[in-house]
């Protein structure tokens, strides 16, 4: 997504320099129309005329206030510098046309370092006064007053005006970039969370489908001379195997459900044909379900983790427990749904187990673990060496209705 670029002050800026421009008009004009009115046919008239043309046409044609920016320029600042000599001679001229300088105070302040700005709001200032002075024939205090006071006040307003956007700059400039690291945090959170699901899928699918036909193809060779049709049926069922195990690779790269679940018969199918698979002359796996009435309003996710998990189990009862038999019994309850993974191998010690990372051959207890926690789910293991090992996957049903 691309972002757009936003400078906070660019409307402030448009909108206040037309208003200083056409506050600028105006006090040109009225000041012209009252030298006029007030000194007509005087030699210098021509040249008052001429003068105001001169600054009209300098603040439409130049940068004026709206082409300033954050950072003077060398022709912005011949531009001001133009400006205020043809204002000056103006003033000398004609000391009514003094108050042209209110919006000068702007333009300077926009156009010029600070303190180059605040040295040019001086001498505006110093002119002003001068010439209010001039203008009424004789000193008043308050003409000597209150052209400083204007300055000075119009000066803070600008400058806090200045500090409130340079505020507000750095704090877009760092919603933006906390955004995009934002972003990018998200991006390599998701690529983890892909990489642990790409692990676990793998672990739970193909890697324990491959192990089951390695471990048939070598019981095949050990009976092959001997008993060849015992071996025939061992290559036959690694063939079921692998046949299996191609159907979950395409769905699996397509993001799909798995195999047995896709068939439309519901998890309860699909543990009896995992059973039915895992079952073999070594090896007896029985299937029992309590509460097939609900069995229907099981979320899609749970029943995939629930058949993830019991794939993962058995190839771990097979390659590691040495069992003759594994039970798989699945409870539903109104508001929770319980798988036990039993078997009457050697079993374990769980304390024993080294803290094996998801997804790592021969330790798919993290894997499953995962997977129930994304669930809000847990996992018990039960086991003691020489007494079997009982597995217990629980998935609460509130949270994905």
């Amino acid at each position: 997504m691309r972002e757009r670029s936003y400078e906070p002050d660019a409307v402030d800026t448009r909108w206040l320099g037309v208003v200083m421009h056409a506050a600028f008009f105006l006090l040109l004009g009225g000041a012209l129309a009252r030298f006029l009115l007030r000194h007509p046919g005087e030699p210098r008239t021509p040249w008052i005329i001429a003068l105001c043309v001169v600054l009209a046409a300098l603040h439409l044609l130049g940068p004026g206030t709206a082409g300033a920016g954050p950072r003077p320029t060398p022709r912005r600042a011949a531009w001001l510098a133009l400006v205020v000599v043809v204002w000056m001679v103006l003033v000398v001229l004609a000391p009514s046309f003094a108050w042209c300088a209110v919006p000068l105070f702007y333009t300077g302040l926009r156009t010029l370092p600070a303190r180059a700005a605040l040295v040019l709001v001086a001498v505006l200032t110093a002119f002003v006064v001068a010439a209010q002075v001039q203008l009424a024939g004789r000193f008043d205090p308050n003409l000597a007053l209150a052209p400083p006071a204007v300055a000075a006040l119009a000066t803070a307003v600008f400058l806090q005006m200045e500090r409130h956007t340079a505020r507000q700059r750095v704090l877009i400039d760092d919603l933006i970039r906390t955004r995009r690291e934002l972003a990018a945090s998200e991006r390599r959170e998701g690529t983890l969370a892909e990489r642990q699901r790409l692990s676990m899928e793998i672990h739970d699918s193909l890697a324990q489908g491959l192990s089951s036909q390695r471990m048939l193809l070598q019981a095949a060779d050990r009976v092959w001379d001997t008993e060849p049709d015992k071996a025939r049926a061992h290559v036959r069922t690694a063939a079921s195997v692998a046949e299996h195990n191609l159907a979950e690779a395409r769905r699996f790269v397509h993001d799909l459900a798995p195999a047995d679940l896709a068939r439309g018969g519901g998890l309860e199918d699909a543990l009896r044909a995992l059973a039915e698979r895992e079952s073999g002359a070594d090896l007896t796996v029985r299937v029992h379900v309590d509460g097939e009435e609900r069995l229907p309003r099981l979320p899609d996710r749970v029943q995939s983790a629930l058949l993830r998990i019991a794939q993962g189990a058995l190839a771990n009862v097979r390659e590691h427990a040495g069992a003759s038999s594994a039970a798989l019994t699945l409870t539903v309850l109104d508001d929770e749904v319980v798988l036990d993974i039993a078997d009457d191998g050697h079993g374990f010690d769980p304390a024993a187990l080294p803290d094996t990372p998801a997804g790592t051959r021969g330790h798919g207890l993290p894997a499953m673990r995962a997977r129930l926690r994304a669930l809000g789910g847990t996992l018990t293991v039960e086991s003691t060496p020489g007494e079997g090992t009982v597995l217990s996957a629980a998935v609460p049903l509130e949270a994905h209705r």
